[in-house]
């Protein structure tokens, strides 16, 4: 296995700075996919115009989220501050929504801190134009925690939606056994339990999910340097239950391009967006590198590996593998 993976971007600026000559985006660009119609913005979230570019008066049937949990341009806000900076966001979504759309949003809730921001921004979002329909609750396979505490080892997901947007229920089966018995209900006649009424030899999705594995340095689909990546049969599976093919799929904090490679493989198009022109470029660049090669990802390797060496100074701590790249060809910069 190949060892030259990069650190986290957000805790080096170092690295940082030398990664940015190699962006093909700078503040307020638009890079637009030839092929599928995808688009990367340089953009910020909060502002009404620059979302507004990236839409082009175009409406999405579902957008999903994974802001910074509270950093902006990598500095911690207080609360208050983040919350304020959420609503807008919010805001914005709302209106490049479709009337009949859904909004799914990653969000933590730190147990060391009054388990913010997710209380603070559940009640901020009682007065945005989004109606709640699920709390959903991921497992990671590795947690923080002490010998005086439980295993901290969750991810929060919040499900909001506009009007009565799609729903393919029957599109999300698990790969888990259905082993548990009980449940017992009268049908025709007859006692029956779990297993006998069910159709499927698996348990259907529900609101906790621990069948998807978290991502690692060893998983081809890592992505070394970014800080905070969703597994991509998390976001497929958010995809494939609430749109359909050719849908448009918005992600203000594309980061790590999770959303975008999700739409491609599952023939949505992607609107996705990031302040950083850094987290633009591995986004398009990962996209090219699964076109190119069929990997998800560069698992022990990176993104910039044809022009960039890590120094071996580096802490590199946990970061994920790549192969040695082609060049790319140049963008279409809409503005």
């Amino acid at each position: 296995m190949k060892n030259n993976p990069l650190p986290r971007l957000d805790a080096n600026p170092a690295v940082r700075q030398a990664l940015l000559q190699f962006c093909r985006l700078k503040p307020g660009d638009v890079w637009e996919d030839a092929q599928s119609r995808h688009k990367v913005g340089c953009l910020d979230a909060v502002s009404p115009d620059q979302v507004a570019a990236l839409m082009d008066r175009q409406k999405a049937v579902l957008a999903i989220h994974d802001p910074p949990y509270n950093l902006v341009a990598f500095d911690e806000r207080p609360l208050h501050q983040f919350i304020d900076w959420c609503q807008k966001w919010v805001q914005n979504t709302a209106r490049i929504l479709s009337s009949d759309s859904s909004l799914y949003v990653w969000l933590g809730a730190d147990q060391n801190d009054a388990f913010q921001p997710l209380p603070d921004f559940m009640m901020m979002m009682r007065h945005m134009p989004f109606r709640p329909r699920s709390f959903i609750t991921m497992r990671n396979q590795r947690g923080y925690g002490t010998q005086k505490n439980w295993m901290a080892v969750r991810q929060e997901l919040l499900y909001y939606v506009k009007g009565s947007p799609i729903f393919n229920v029957e599109l999300e089966y698990t790969n888990i056994p259905k082993i548990l018995t009980g449940y017992y209900k009268e049908v025709n006649g007859q006692m029956t339990e779990n297993l006998q009424r069910s159709k499927s030899d698996n348990i259907r999705a529900g609101n906790v999910w621990v069948d998807i594995q978290q991502v690692f340095y060893r998983l081809q689909e890592n992505v070394s340097g970014c800080y905070a990546q969703k597994p991509l049969k998390a976001i497929e599976r958010i995809i494939r239950a609430s749109s359909a093919p050719k849908d448009i799929v918005v992600d203000f904090f594309s980061h790590s391009g999770t959303t975008l490679l999700s739409a491609e493989v599952n023939r949505r198009r992607c609107f996705t967006m990031d302040i950083d022109p850094l987290f633009c470029e591995i986004t398009i660049r990962r996209l090219e590198h699964f076109r190119r090669t069929g990997c998800l990802g560069w698992q022990n390797g990176h993104a910039f590996e044809g022009e960039y060496a890590c120094p071996e100074e580096v802490d590199t701590g946990d970061a994920g593998e790549m192969t040695a790249r082609a060049p790319i060809a140049q963008p279409s910069l809409l503005f």
